[in-house]
């Protein structure tokens, strides 16, 4: 991405001011010896001084009309030509003050055949010119700042702007922003933040709605020198007067930068519910932010639907976020539906063994015995004591009391502390006493259930 492309990537389309404020059609060759002849008004530029008022040549002056057909025409070209021709002739425009008017006359056409450099020197020409009337060179000033700022010539253009704001008695908000937007460029963050708040400040002091642009330069300042807090202050501006679902989700972001969960997730909300969350890593964020929140529910379901409308992938990850979230939310069906699809796409035995816990839960023994033996067999398991917890604890309601007190006590032997082999050593006790009553119990005859783990 150029230099250019990713100016008005960062700020818009719209933070660009008019790139010709200055640059206006030429009046004819007439109108601008009765123009010159004027009185003038009430000076508008700084040490102004009286002078002697200048005016266009008969000759130059009927030269210069026999350009005007062709400039509004817009054949730039023959415009061209015939400007070139006169500039040739020294005799046609021989006066100072009348070089300067074919110089601008030139600078436009270059313009407009986007020929930026030619117009740039033309204009160069208009500044330097000896017989350019101080209230013109200043205008040319900030059209050449502007012309520079297009050519990446930051340098340039601040110099040109500089001089400009130096002469003029008013600088409107527009000019200021354009020098901020040319010190970004030139990695001057202070001076270009300064005038943006003073622009900013200007426009909001007559009651008006500072641009969108101005907002984003003066967020992009912000963020880098890390004042979040600011930058959510203007984000809150942008969501309210310019929204848009970027901003909504740059403003989730900004929250959660600032540990503002709840703020987080309700700007969140308001992007996601308008539809306008579509990649899986916004909707997974969603949920994770639903979890987070301790409302598993909301998570489950938004996770189901990601699901269903294609944007979240049934991968092994996925699925088991999702059955964490119906189990937290104590739907256990739908968890056990969605970690058995988990554990077809695993190469560990973790989900198996997450699966015999909630089996054990709902009361199929069977279950959870067979889902925490393939736990066993497929390895990976991340706290393999309590899946052969699990596993006993099946087998004890399941009356296998011998198979329970093996699975207990392999339970204890990959114990990592004294506090996960104390339920085992309690559960060994109560297996060997339950299994001795019952087997006494069937020695006299009586009836009582066997082991039936299948």
């Amino acid at each position: 991405m150029s230099r250019s492309t990713k100016f008005l990537a960062v700020f818009g389309a719209a933070f660009m001011l008019p790139l010709m404020v200055a640059v206006v059609e030429p009046q004819s060759a007439v109108a601008v010896s009765a123009i010159a002849a004027e009185e003038k008004e009430e000076p508008k530029y700084k040490n102004v001084k009286t002078r002697q008022r200048q005016s266009v040549g008969a000759k130059c002056a009927k030269a210069l009309e026999k350009v005007q057909p062709e400039l509004e025409a817009e054949n730039w070209a023959g415009s061209l030509a015939m400007l070139k021709e006169i500039e040739g002739n020294s005799k046609t425009c021989a006066s100072d003050y009348e070089q300067t008017q074919v110089w601008k006359f030139s600078a436009y056409v270059y313009y407009s055949l986007d020929d930026y450099n030619s117009a740039i020197r033309a204009y160069q020409q208009v500044v330097d010119g000896i017989g350019t009337p101080p209230e013109l060179k200043l205008d040319t000033r900030y059209t050449l700042a502007q012309l520079y700022t297009v050519q990446e010539d930051y340098k340039n253009a601040a110099l040109q702007l500089e001089a400009w704001m130096a002469e003029s008695l008013i600088v409107g908000s527009d000019a200021k922003m354009l020098l901020a937007q040319i010190y970004y460029q030139l990695e001057r963050k202070a001076d270009s933040l300064r005038f943006v708040e003073e622009a900013i400040a200007d426009v909001e002091a007559k009651d008006i709605l500072p641009k969108e642009g101005w907002w984003g330069l003066q967020r992009v300042l912000y963020y880098e020198k890390g004042n979040y807090k600011k930058v959510i202050s203007i984000l809150e501006k942008l969501v309210k007067h310019y929204p848009k679902w970027t901003y909504w989700r740059q403003l989730g972001g900004m929250y959660g930068e600032t540990e503002k969960e709840m703020d987080r997730l309700v700007a969140t909300e308001v992007v996601y519910l308008n539809g306008q969350l579509d990649k899986e890593s916004q909707v997974m964020s969603m949920a994770y932010m639903y979890l987070g929140a301790e409302v598993p529910y909301r998570a489950a379901i938004i996770m189901e639907k990601g699901m269903k409308d294609g944007i979240i992938v049934r991968t092994a990850k996925n699925l088991e976020v999702l059955g964490t979230a119906w189990y937290q939310a104590k739907e256990l069906d739908n968890a056990v539906k969605a970690l058995e699809s988990a554990s077809k796409k695993s190469d560990t035995g973790n989900l198996q063994a997450r699966l015999a816990g909630i089996y054990l839960d709902q009361g199929r023994d069977a279950e959870a015995y067979k889902a925490a033996s393939r736990a066993v067999k497929k390895g990976g398991v991340k706290r393999p004591d309590s899946n052969f917890l699990v596993m006993g604890n099946a087998l004890v309601n399941l009356h296998c009391y011998k198979d329970a007190v093996d699975a207990f006590k392999k339970s204890i032997k990959v114990a990592k502390d004294e506090k996960s082999k104390r339920y085992p050593r309690q559960w060994i006790r109560y297996a060997d006493t339950e299994g001795s009553r019952l087997q006494k119990l069937r020695d006299v005859g009586a009836t009582v259930p066997s082991c039936s783990k299948g």
